[in-house]
C-alpha cells in the first residue's frame, strides 16, 4: 500500500457497528481475516450471548 493515497484505501464494514473502515499499515498482513474497526467493536460482538433471555 506504499504510495497511495487515503481515499484510495481499501475500506470494510465493521461486523459490530456498521461503519465503514479502512486499511491500516498494522493490518497489512490480516487484513482477510479483519472484521472489526476497533477492539472496543470487537469485544462488544464477543460478548454478545447467543440468544434467548439471559
Amino acid at each position: 500500500m506504499k504510495g497511495v493515497k487515503k481515499q484510495h484505501l481499501p475500506e470494510k464494514t465493521c461486523a459490530a457497528c456498521g461503519r465503514p473502515f479502512t486499511w491500516r499499515k498494522k493490518w497489512e498482513r490480516v487484513w482477510a481475516e479483519v472484521k472489526f474497526c476497533s477492539d472496543g467493536c470487537r469485544m462488544r460482538k464477543a460478548g454478545k450471548p447467543s440468544g434467548g433471555k439471559g
